[in-house]
């Protein structure tokens, strides 16, 4: 009897070996970030103009427009602007990103594609950066909503720090709220500031369609939202009954958490967004093809810019 391969075995995935064949030089990694940047042609990405040319030697930039006389290259109006990185390294920090479903730490990086850790950790940001503010279809239903924190164990934080808590459960950590469409597989998730019932339920409202069926915990929060709801009861037990559960989106909790337990080890309250939108869009595109998912983070590159500053401030 055959056996299935293990795994998402119907992916066509890429070896690292392959990848360098794939990208032996940096010209190489250069005209795959054109294609897909400049999919119906070049243009200048500062003021769209069409009439482009080859720019001079001097001017350290390989393109000049005609329109806004200013020379351009593939990085400019994209989350690579201003980056000193060769192509080829940003393409084996994506490939590398993508590859790992719980992420890779900046200390990983630095040392893989050999630049510092500082500069790793700007870059894997400049990657995330692709995840923010993507608009997302509405989910059709049924639909699995859920909540989660994120934060350090009391237990092995400073005295000091654990002093500063009072209270008892998720005190001083961040909540997360999520929703994740059966139908479709896609999850959208984000960092709330509270989990009362305006903030639980306006996120619902604002990722699921009106006639969608909601499952969630048995949080009151949730009682009288303004869709076909069906909670579980978790504090006696009850994870399943019949359709109604939400251990799709605790599983999405899961590689959430193991990422930050056994990659990042800690993560800022200040970026936890970030990371959140970034699980969640590699969950999203998870069956596609390795190459399909960096093409992915590069197209969604493309008008979004950040700086350190942004980060660090």
């Amino acid at each position: 009897m055959t056996q299935a391969a293990p795994g998402k075995h119907y992916r066509e995935g890429i070896s690292i070996i392959e990848l360098g064949e794939m990208f032996p030089t940096e010209k190489s990694a250069v005209k795959w970030f054109e294609k897909l940047v400049w999919a119906d042609g070049r243009y200048c990405p500062r003021c769209g103009c069409t009439k482009t040319k080859k720019a001079a030697k001097t001017s350290g930039l390989p393109y000049y427009c005609t329109g806004c006389q200013q020379a351009f290259s593939v990085k400019i109006g994209t989350a690579l602007e201003r980056s000193k990185i060769p192509l080829r390294k940003w393409v084996f920090a994506i490939y590398l990103e993508m590859t790992n479903l719980k992420g890779v730490s900046s200390m990983k990086l630095h040392r893989d594609i050999k630049v510092t850790q500082k500069t790793a950790w700007f870059m894997l940001h400049r990657i995330r950066e692709a995840w923010a503010g993507e608009a997302k279809a509405l989910f059709e239903g049924p639909v699995e909503v859920d909540e989660t924190y994120m934060g350090g164990k009391r237990k092995n934080m400073a005295k000091s720090k654990r002093k500063e808590l009072t209270g008892r459960g998720p005190v001083g950590k961040t909540a997360v709220v999520g929703a994740k469409d059966r139908k479709t597989n896609q999850v959208a998730a984000r960092v709330v500031q509270s989990t009362d019932a305006p903030t639980l339920q306006g996120f619902v409202e604002g990722v699921t369609s009106p006639d969608a069926k909601v499952y969630t915990d048995e949080a009151r929060a949730y009682k009288g939202m303004d869709r076909d709801h069906e909670s579980v009861n978790h504090s006696v037990g009850e994870y399943v009954r019949e359709m109604a559960h939400t251990n799709g989106m605790e599983s999405f909790w899961a590689m959430l958490k193991r990422g930050y337990q056994g990659v990042y080890h800690k993560i800022s309250p200040k970026h936890l967004d970030r990371y959140v939108a970034e699980f969640a869009g590699r969950h999203n595109i998870r069956e596609a093809d390795t190459m399909r998912q960096m093409e992915a983070v590069v197209t969604r590159m493309v008008g979004k810019r950040i700086m350190y500053q942004d980060l660090t401030s």
